[in-house]
């Protein structure tokens, strides 16, 4: 994963990009340093990732309905920190099994299955 922070004009970028493997090994054959030199943490993280994922889902599936800032201090417990459990909410927002209910007080996630 790479982040991009910055500005364009006056307008702030905070960007995320998730490369696969493939992607690391097409930039690595791009760059002037050899690619045994590049650590690729997509391949050594995705197991955990995809545990993770599935950890969200489940939790979400099993309560049916759950509140932005509830959700959130469930998921800064498994992911192990704030930055990791952010991430995981953006996911869930573009999940097609989650419906995202924008409320007065708080974003409200909902479980739509498959």
């Amino acid at each position: 994963m790479i982040r991009i922070r910055g500005k364009v004009g006056d307008w702030p970028v905070d960007l995320t990009v998730e490369l696969d493997a493939q992607d690391w090994a097409h930039l690595a054959a791009n760059l002037p340093v050899k690619a045994e030199e590049i650590s690729t943490p997509v391949t050594s993280e995705a197991p955990k990732t995809d545990a993770l994922w599935q950890s969200t889902l489940s939790l979400v599936s099993k309560a049916g309905s759950i509140e932005g800032p509830q959700l959130m201090a469930q998921l800064t417990g498994l992911a192990g920190g704030e930055l990791a459990a952010k991430q995981l909410l953006v996911r869930l927002r573009h999940c097609a099994q989650i419906r995202v209910e924008s409320t007065a007080d708080a974003p409200v996630y909902h479980w739509l299955g498959q």
